[in-house]
């Protein structure tokens, strides 16, 4: 078994996006999965060109010549793929986006529709489960609309967003054993999605907790 975080924050290893990553995978290693952790900055991907080669002139190869052929394989070779990235403007960042549509090499010219969503069908059949992995530093849980929606094509097995997401780089005791309590459901449910393929009911509740009410944390992060 193996698990893979793809984290499209600039800020890469000191981000707080990061902070989560570690965790479930620090779960998902402690259940036996072999982890990597690779963060996108540190990769030269360039944007996809629509041309379509990948398809018709290569099939599952892209023309572009760039860091992407190494990432795809890590791709192919993970049975559990993290998408992970903070919410900048109301979707993931730029390197995520990037990264994902050049996932193009992988599917067909075909399209599929799955729950009233449609999507390229694969190239070939793919077990993999997708995990979601996202902060964001305002309050609010609708701040993760936009990409809830940009995320459902993958059907993915467990999305995980932290709003308030200042807090989880927080020097201040009193937060971080409140954030500490957090990262263990985060861990909990690497562990989980490794040994069963999903994340337990009482894992998923956890992962809801409040880290402070919007009026204290409003406060907190007032810039200005």
């Amino acid at each position: 078994m193996k698990v893979t975080v793809f984290n499209g924050s600039p800020a890469g290893s000191n981000s707080a996006t990061n902070v989560i990553a570690e965790a479930f995978l620090e779960g998902a290693s402690d259940a036996g999965a072999v982890t990597e952790n690779i963060f996108l900055a540190d990769y030269h991907v360039e944007q996809c060109q629509g041309c379509f080669g990948c398809w018709f002139k290569t099939p599952g190869k892209c023309v572009l010549q760039d860091d992407m052929a190494e990432l795809l394989e890590l791709y192919n070779e993970s049975d559990i793929v993290c998408f992970a990235t903070p919410v900048y403007t109301w979707n993931m960042t730029a390197l995520l986006k990037n990264f994902v549509d050049r996932l193009a090499p992988l599917k067909s010219p075909k399209i599929q529709e799955n729950q009233g969503n449609f999507d390229l069908k694969d190239g070939r059949i793919r077990e993999q489960k997708f995990v979601v992995l996202s902060n964001c530093g305002f309050p609010g849980k609708n701040n993760f609309d936009v990409l809830q929606r940009a995320v459902a094509c993958c059907n993915p097995s467990l999305e995980i967003y932290r709003n308030c997401g200042k807090l989880l780089k927080s020097h201040e005791p009193e937060i971080r054993e409140r954030v500490a309590q957090w990262l263990e459901a985060v861990k909990s449910a690497g562990s989980e999605m490794v040994l069963s393929g999903v994340a337990a009911e009482a894992t998923r509740d956890a992962l809801e907790m409040e880290l402070m009410s919007i009026p204290e944390y409003v406060s907190y992060i007032q810039m200005g």
